[in-house]
């Protein structure tokens, strides 16, 4: 028989690693690998999404996959085992993973253990954080007569309002190790909402307790509930209640927030009320620069790159911050100081399927105009292709949103957390505009600049926000001015 060592030493366990920077949690969004294959060092197991981006997980270990410990869809801490490898199939028996359970509840605590401390390297420039984080022990089986218990009560209640007996007891909960079967994200919603998984009757496959009977075990007592108990053994005598259930269901939908959406929030929340944001508007005739776009395209020396309004603006406002670098800077709350920066990490908002990603340009301060518009074609098609890495999102100093290409005139931009400004553009469209003395149709837009006022006094905006729009007026001031 295999011994604890012997099968420790066999298994090695890998665990959700800290992709970004203090990144608490993941979401697995798919499995590459199924209990039985073999995988090799360096091979991508796994596709996660953090706070930031989707990261595939590549397992630092040669072997044959053992099991996997959450299904897809579920979030993870960091720091917990997401798979088990044998690392020496073959050499003896070894205990037969369960079908459902594993891929449900949390690594048993005597095989972690096991695996070695410190950082193992997963991904380039991360690795797996220590964590000193212990789980509470186990109820163990003090929750199964609980649960008996309860089920017994609340069919002694059924009977006692006119249900019928029934042959058969009500069904138990069913328990694996004397616990509820629900996984972790649903045991945080019990937790939260002060449920009891015990009382709980499960609906979902194999005896799984889902979201949604956690939320029917927490919704306020009502002639329905009985017969959502009472509905496996007896006829429900609350029939009528039922479409009223249907239809409120059909009006919402409730959406977990998590992932990249859960970070927005944080980040645009604690932007909102830490830095106080003033927004300025100017509206501009940006004829010329269309014009200079176009004749961009046909440029030998622009051939193979995306050329569109986008690049210019984002020259034109390097340029600005080259000519008011003190707008170029970043709030020191701890150490109370304005840090100056002395370069540019120009940030491009990106609507993905994933949500608002802000990658920057490493830099942009030093590229030329064919090489800022090739890092804009590189950072638009890896945003798309949701292949954006958490350092491309690091380090940001000021930001542009294109809100005009979804024919939005403006708005009022909320920074990027720890960067000192963002300008909105707007849809550039034919309007009349008085040219020359003469009121003439030409390609108008709208800037919008917002700023840190703690750091960007009313007249240093108004100047970056003037020499921005001067640019796109006149381009040719891209050559005096640069």
């Amino acid at each position: 028989m295999t011994t604890m060592t012997e099968t420790s030493a066999r298994f090695r366990e890998f665990k959700m690693p800290d992709v970004g920077e203090g990144l608490t949690e993941a979401e697995i969004l798919k499995w590459f690998v199924q209990p039985g294959d073999t995988v090799t060092d360096g091979q991508v197991v796994c596709e996660v999404e953090t706070a930031k981006a989707a990261v595939e997980l590549p397992i630092p270990f040669d072997g044959v996959v053992h099991e996997l410990r959450f299904p897809e869809g579920t979030t993870v801490d960091v720091g917990q085992v997401i798979i088990a490898i044998d690392v020496a199939p073959g050499s003896g028996d070894a205990p037969a993973p369960a079908a459902a359970a594993p891929v449900q509840e949390p690594a048993a605590e005597p095989e972690a253990e096991a695996e070695p401390k410190g950082r193992t390297p997963v991904l380039v420039g991360y690795g797996v954080a220590e964590s000193s984080t212990k789980r509470r022990p186990r109820k163990g089986a003090a929750a199964a007569p609980e649960a008996a218990a309860v089920a017994a009560a609340v069919q002694a209640e059924l009977n006692g309002h006119g249900a019928p007996a029934a042959p058969t007891p009500a069904p138990a909960v069913p328990v694996q190790g004397g616990r509820p079967l629900a996984k972790p994200p649903v045991r945080k919603l019990a937790k939260d909402l002060g449920i009891d998984l015990a009382t709980v009757v499960p609906t979902g496959k194999d005896g799984i307790i889902t979201r949604e009977d956690v939320h029917a075990a927490a919704a306020p007592a009502a002639p329905e509930a009985p017969a959502a108990v009472a509905s496996p053994v007896a006829p429900a005598p609350a029939v009528a209640e039922a479409p009223a259930v249907a239809s409120d269901s059909a009006r919402e939908t409730r959406i977990p927030v998590k992932g990249v959406r859960k970070a927005i929030a944080q980040a645009m929340v604690g932007s909102a009320f830490t830095a106080p944001h003033v927004t300025e508007f100017v509206t501009v005739d940006v004829t010329r620069t269309m014009k200079l776009v176009a004749e961009l395209k046909e440029d030998k020396d622009m051939a193979g790159v995306r050329v569109n309004p986008l690049l210019v603006i984002a020259k034109a406002l390097l340029v600005a911050i080259k000519r008011n670098p003190e707008v170029n800077a970043a709030w020191d709350e701890a150490n109370q100081e304005i840090v100056q920066k002395h370069y540019v990490n120009l940030g491009i908002a990106a609507a993905t399927p994933r949500g608002l990603i802000v990658p920057n340009i490493k830099d942009a301060h030093d590229k030329t105009l064919p090489q800022l518009a090739e890092a804009l074609g590189e950072l638009v098609t890896t945003a798309r292709d949701g292949k954006t890495s958490p350092a491309a999102m690091a380090g940001g100093t000021v930001t542009i949103t294109n809100v005009g290409v979804f024919g939005v005139d403006t708005g009022t931009p909320i920074l990027n957390p720890g960067e000192s400004a963002i300008l909105a553009v707007g849809a550039i469209k034919l309007q009349p505009w008085v040219h020359k003395g003469k009121v003439k149709p030409r390609q108008v837009t709208t800037l919008a600049l917002s700023f840190d006022h703690r750091l960007v006094d009313g007249e240093l905006g108004s100047k970056v926000l003037a020499d921005v729009a001067a640019i796109l007026e006149q381009p040719k001031r891209l050559i005096t001015w640069a």
